[in-house]
This record gives C-alpha cells, structure tokens and sequence, in this order.
C-alpha cells in the first residue's frame, strides 16, 4: 500500500483549530464516525476544552508529522500497529466493515495497513479517563 504519503492525515489528532472531526466516543468506549468531512474552528475548540479532555470524547484528523510524531517507528505509525496486535490478540475479524469515514482516501493509517486499519479504528480513543 506505500504510496508518497505527502497530506496524509493522522486519525488519532489533537483538538486544535482547523483538525478534522472524525467522530464522537460512544457509552461502550467506540467511536461513531461522521461521514461528513467537518473542520473545528476556535469557538469549537475553547468549548470543546471545558469538562473533560475534547479527545477523551471526540476523535480528530489532522496532518501526520511521520518522523516528528512520537508514534513514528522510522517507517510507520506505531499506533495502528499496536492496535491491530490487540485486535487480533481479541479475536475481532479485520477488514470485514469499513465504517463511514471522511479521511479514508488520505487517512495515514489506511494506506498502511488497508481495511483492517478501518476495523480497528472505531475502537481507537485517542485519549482515556
């Protein structure tokens, strides 16, 4: 799937203005993605910011940084492969639902890892309680 990653987009982003949100985290800890391709501005954010961490209850798309983000193994995010391991440790079938999603033609963690990124992803919160 290697491809020049150039405007890939990280799916486990922080609430900043001008991310994407992907999604709201559910009750049973997944999260519902929007299929619209929503940008947070400002206002968003500083609301957002009150209460609980914005990323304990939405997930954000924003630029990968690759080689300036800490999850960066040299040559990939370490954080879909961390959660695949974990997926399939659980016995959960990959690749079988791809979930309505806004970024998925430049998502980061779909051009890695194809649809099992996207059978994980729902299960992905970038930030817990």
């Amino acid at each position: 799937m290697a491809k020049d990653n150039k405007g890939s987009v990280c799916p486990s982003a922080r609430c900043e203005d001008g991310a994407r949100l992907l999604g709201i985290v559910q009750r049973d800890g997944t999260v519902a993605f929007t299929p619209e391709d929503i940008r947070v501005d400002a206002d968003f954010v500083e609301v957002a910011r009150q209460g609980r961490k914005p990323e304990s209850r939405f997930r954000f798309g924003g630029p990968c940084h690759r080689a300036q983000c800490v999850q960066w193994t040299g040559e990939r995010c370490g954080v879909i492969d961390a959660v695949l391991g974990e997926v399939v440790e659980a016995g959960i079938p990959l690749g079988s639902v791809l979930p309505d999603c806004s970024i998925r033609s430049v998502c980061r963690w779909f051009d890695q890892s194809g649809p099992d990124a996207c059978t994980a992803c729902p299960l992905v919160v970038t930030e817990r309680e």
